[in-house]
């Protein structure tokens, strides 16, 4: 058996979850993607629950982290604004210092687990 180790930060603001694991991973599929339709197929969510946690997203933050247009005869789009982008870096470099900070405990840790 294998283990793995997996941190799941979240930043609440009041009783919501402003930024977390969940809400970096679909900010980083509408980057790649350029649609929340698309991001939500890419991540097996509905369009509706792809939607409402960008919306939360960007009401939690000082600026939007996603823009929209809507569809029509020239399609529309999705891209994330220089803060959603900031985002997705900073948090991914938050985890990675943890582990790096945490790699010594971590490997102590799994020398504890059974094989």
């Amino acid at each position: 058996m294998k283990s793995k180790v997996q941190f799941r930060m979240r930043i609440y603001r009041d009783d919501s979850i402003a930024i977390g694991p969940g809400k970096v991973a679909l900010l980083e599929a509408v980057a790649e993607t350029g649609s929340i339709s698309a991001a939500a197929r890419q991540l097996g969510m509905s369009y509706r629950r792809a939607w409402l946690l960008i919306d939360e997203t960007n009401r939690a933050m000082v600026h939007p982290a996603v823009n929209t247009a809507a569809g029509g005869a020239h399609g529309g789009g999705t891209a994330l604004t220089p803060l959603g982008q900031e985002l997705i870096t900073r948090y991914r470099a938050v985890e990675n210092a943890a582990r790096v900070a945490a790699a010594a405990d971590l490997a102590a840790l799994n020398r504890l687990i059974a094989p």
